[in-house]
């Protein structure tokens, strides 16, 4: 059974920085992309950014572009979201996802991690 656990969400101000975690396990994950959706209250969740398999090959949503990084470590089976400059419209719940393709989530989603960004 896949599960995966996001960690690093919380309360930070406009222009700060937040690094998010999902640990992956349960299956091997050779080339299986991860990615990262948010969902902001009253709105549909939105692609956020995706990583390949190995690491080699990343893309982030518009929104976040310059702002966002993200990397994997295939070692651990984890996959990161590095969140800088911040800004209250990032506030959202951040899920993490596995088998996923740009824009499309694929079956497995972590629980959630909270992301609040006051101005």
């Amino acid at each position: 059974q896949v599960q995966l656990v996001e960690s690093g969400g919380g309360l930070v101000q406009a222009g700060g920085s937040l690094r998010l975690s999902c640990a992956a396990s349960g299956r091997t994950f050779i080339r299986s992309a991860m990615g990262w959706f948010r969902q902001a209250p009253g709105k549909e969740r939105e692609f956020v950014a995706i990583i390949n398999w190995s690491g080699g090959t990343a893309y982030l949503a518009d929104s976040v572009k310059g702002r966002f990084t993200i990397s994997r470590d295939s070692a651990k089976n984890t996959v990161y979201l590095q969140m800088n400059s911040l800004k209250p419209e990032d506030t959202a719940v951040y899920y993490c996802n596995l088998d996923c393709t740009i824009n499309t989530p694929g079956p497995y989603w972590g629980q959630g991690t909270q992301v609040t960004v006051s101005s």
